[in-house]
């Protein structure tokens, strides 16, 4: 596993993707947080960055497909993966490194963001009167997601060699589990297909940790859907090999 994880992450690094994909995230939430009007933290006048934790998974939506979507598919195309699968690589190891180097990437991309917790603190009046809890909840929401979002595209990236078929299927996912499911719950009522409905939606989720009280529930569910998704791609992986 450690083997196909450094190659991953040398594959990144080696490449311009890495340092397009964390150009444009870290562009767009930064004029988001500080520069566009009726968002920006200096004209809403209070020490807040949920601007920055409401609009950065829209942005990890379609980030993340973008990054994932080489992993399984440009290996298929090249003839690499069955190169891979003839050599003793247990698929568990070849998919959890894949995984793990695509994960870290995006917290590597996430981490220059600290400094917006930063600034808002200092900006505070008086200077630390922020919701430290309910940022670190956030953060932990956020990385948990993106840990969804990953496991979602190599799922996607194992289906099929085109990159651009993978892309557009891990949006389509994560469009569905983020945003699909919360929009039908008014259609579904207060019964309980609501109520499934509303615990599946990533969304939820993600604001339930956002307000600073971890809940064991939110965490397992996500760990468990990154599990699923890993479990999916194994399976395929495993149909691969025969």
């Amino acid at each position: 596993m450690l083997a196909i994880f450094q190659k991953e992450i040398a594959g990144f690094f080696n490449s311009l993707i890495a340092y397009i994909v964390m150009v444009v995230f870290l562009t767009a939430v930064g004029l988001i947080v500080w520069v566009f009007p009726d968002s920006n933290i200096l004209d809403y006048g209070y020490a807040d960055l949920g601007s920055f934790f409401m609009l950065a998974p829209y942005t990890l939506i379609f980030l993340i497909p973008a990054v994932t979507m080489r992993s399984l598919a440009e290996e298929r195309r090249a003839g690499t993966l069955e190169l891979l699968l003839t050599k003793p690589i247990r698929n568990a190891d070849l998919i959890l490194g894949k995984f793990l180097a695509n994960w870290l990437l995006i917290l590597i991309i996430l981490l220059p963001t600290l400094l917006y917790y930063i600034s808002v603190y200092q900006l505070g009046n008086p200077p630390g009167n922020v919701d430290s809890a309910a940022v670190a909840g956030s953060y932990i929401g956020l990385l948990l997601l993106s840990g969804v979002l990953v496991a979602m595209g190599i799922w996607s990236s194992s289906l099929n060699e085109n990159q651009i078929v993978a892309f557009i299927l891990g949006v389509f996912l994560a469009f569905v589990w983020y945003i699909g499911f919360g929009s039908l719950v008014p259609l579904a009522g207060a019964g309980p297909l609501g109520e499934i409905l509303s615990w599946l939606a990533l969304d939820e989720q993600y604001r339930a940790l956002g307000k600073g009280l971890i809940d064991s529930r939110n965490v397992i569910y996500l760990i468990s859907l990154m599990g699923f998704f890993l479990m999916l791609t194994f399976w395929q992986v495993e149909k691969l090999r025969r």
